[in-house]
């Protein structure tokens, strides 16, 4: 059971004066305009209704979809003071933020503080700087090490997010940025590859074809690498690409193949893959029969997005008879190979 839930309050591209070429903050969200406290305040309210008495652990109030610290403090105040007020009542267990790593100091820091925000994520999207310059993002690396530290030294939880396939990236780039993250040492990541949106920079430089997007083989073969890197490390990765919306599904709001509704199985099934094939070619000779195990959880990206991972298997191994079980005490993400001896 999901132990974990978030009450999500979009502010669509407010606070943002930088046009970052792959961004249209309102395609995403399908919101033309911010909300009212009223509206936040019914948006929590609704939102709890559904969620009493499903035993959760922690329930988050979390302001997404814009630069949240690039409001003038009067309005981050107003919102915060309503989130705040769920807190207090124990309605809540958190207030959850993200912003861009150029809209931290000292003076917001404190006000957010006051408010009782716990988690603050940074859309870092890559930690080279000529990456950071092509995609307009108005700032460079050496920003969000600062703020990073600075956010940390207050004492809030702080979340990186990067971005995979920008112009000007690439697999060495994409692997520094999670080396570099995992020095900064936050508690949680998100890994989003490249969507090329409609009525954007990036959309325009995709028309002209100065822009590749990746294909989807690229952005899981690049994002399991970052992957392995965080997960690695502790960092717990809360999301792997985009979040679908019916708007990004039906009318065409996006190109290219680096969308998929499925994409974090995709690639935790082609780490689980790794993981089973490394120790059955460990053994010599090659087990006639192995049972694959995970937990429950991990199952389907042990089986793969559409079985793929089993047709693999049988594709590379067709003279092993290899078998599929749940074992409830492995962790996530553990995948262990058992193999049976046949006594003859």
């Amino acid at each position: 059971m999901k132990k974990h839930a978030i009450i999500p309050i979009f502010i669509p591209h407010k606070g943002c004066p930088n046009d970052c070429i792959f961004c249209n903050q309102k395609k995403i969200t399908a919101r033309s305009g911010a909300p009212t406290m009223q509206t936040v305040r019914d948006t929590i309210d609704v939102s709890l209704s559904t969620l009493t008495g499903r035993g959760l652990d922690t329930v988050e109030i979390a302001f997404f979809g814009g630069s949240f610290t690039g409001l003038p403090i009067e309005e981050q105040s107003a919102y915060l003071s309503v989130a705040a007020e769920y807190k207090v009542r124990r309605q809540v267990d958190k207030i959850h933020l993200s912003t861009r790593p150029d809209y931290i100091d000292r003076e917001i820091l404190d006000n957010l503080n006051d408010y009782g925000v716990d988690i603050i994520e940074l859309g870092v999207q890559s930690f080279d700087d000529e990456v950071l310059k092509t995609a307009g993002r108005g700032h460079g690396s050496q920003v969000v090490y600062e703020s990073a530290k600075l956010i940390q030294e207050y004492g809030f939880e702080l979340g990186i997010q990067l971005m995979i396939g920008l112009p000007k990236d690439t697999l060495q780039k994409a692997i520094f940025s999670a080396n570099e993250t995992v020095k900064i040492a936050p508690k949680i990541a998100r890994l989003y590859p490249t969507i090329v949106i409609e009525d954007t920079e990036l959309y325009n430089l995709y028309q002209r074809g100065i822009y590749t997007p990746l294909t989807t083989e690229e952005a899981v073969l690049i994002t399991k690498e970052m992957y392995k890197i965080l997960d690695a490390a502790g960092i717990k990765i809360i999301r792997v690409g985009l979040k679908s919306t019916d708007l990004i599904r039906e009318d065409g709001a996006i190109v290219g193949h680096t969308y998929h509704p499925a994409f974090r199985q995709l690639v935790e099934g082609q780490i689980a893959r790794e993981k089973l094939e490394a120790q059955l070619l460990a053994q010599s000779p090659l087990p006639q029969h192995s049972v694959f195990t995970s937990n429950e959880k991990c199952f389907s990206n042990m089986i793969g997005h559409n079985r793929v991972n089993k047709q693999y298997f049988e594709d590379h191994y067709p003279d092993l008879y290899i078998s599929y079980k749940i074992n409830r005490s492995l962790a996530d993400n553990q995948y262990i190979m058992i193999k049976y001896e046949i006594n003859t």
